[in-house]
Parts: C-alpha cells; sequence; structure tokens
C-alpha cells in the first residue's frame, strides 16, 4: 500500500502514536459501537486482564448488541496469536460477565 492511499489524518496519528504522542493526536474512534467494544474484549484477553475489567467490557458490549456468541468468536479468534493459556485464563472471566455459571470445579 502507498502513503498516498492513506489520510493525510491517519498518517499523522500514526506518525505521532510512533513518535510517542500517543494522546497527541487523539481524535473520535473510527471503529462503531459494536466494533469498538468487540477490539476492547480482545484486548482484554490478550492482556491477560483482571476479573472487574471483563465485567465492564462485557457489559458495554451486551448494551452494543453483542451477544454470547460474537464474544465466543472472539476469543477462538485471537486464541492463536495470544495463545491458549490466556484463552483458558479469559474463558471464565468472560463467563462470569455473561452471567453463566463455571463447570463443577471451577471458581
Amino acid at each position: 500500500m502507498s502513503v498516498s492511499a492513506v489520510s493525510w489524518e491517519t498518517h499523522r496519528a500514526l506518525a505521532g502514536i510512533s513518535a510517542g504522542r500517543a494522546d497527541a493526536d487523539a481524535g473520535p474512534d473510527a471503529l462503531d459501537a459494536r466494533s469498538s467494544a468487540l477490539v476492547r474484549i480482545a484486548a482484554l484477553i490478550a492482556l491477560d486482564a483482571p476479573p472487574a475489567s471483563y465485567a465492564r467490557e462485557v457489559a458495554e458490549a451486551q448494551e452494543a448488541g453483542i451477544g454470547a456468541e460474537e464474544i465466543l468468536g472472539v476469543l477462538r479468534a485471537i486464541t492463536p496469536q495470544v495463545g491458549a493459556p490466556r484463552a483458558v485464563a479469559a474463558a471464565p472471566e468472560i463467563m462470569l460477565a455473561l452471567g453463566l455459571s463455571l463447570p463443577d470445579g471451577e471458581g
């Protein structure tokens, strides 16, 4: 992809972030609410986030109309990148955030 295929604003924002000015060019979220919620859940999984984070983000995802099946889809989609241990650690947190009971012997 050539530089000309990228808008000046996008180029400037990426250049600022790459220079360590992540908040210097902060603008509106370019993603719709559903996509943004799914990306945030994926980030929680990748970061091995604390349980409270899942509760908040899953609730916001549900408010955006995202169902449990789509959240499961995110978990499955990023498992090859983050590794099975992170996915296994995230699954019970997601279950609890969805109001589901854990399998016997967990939690």
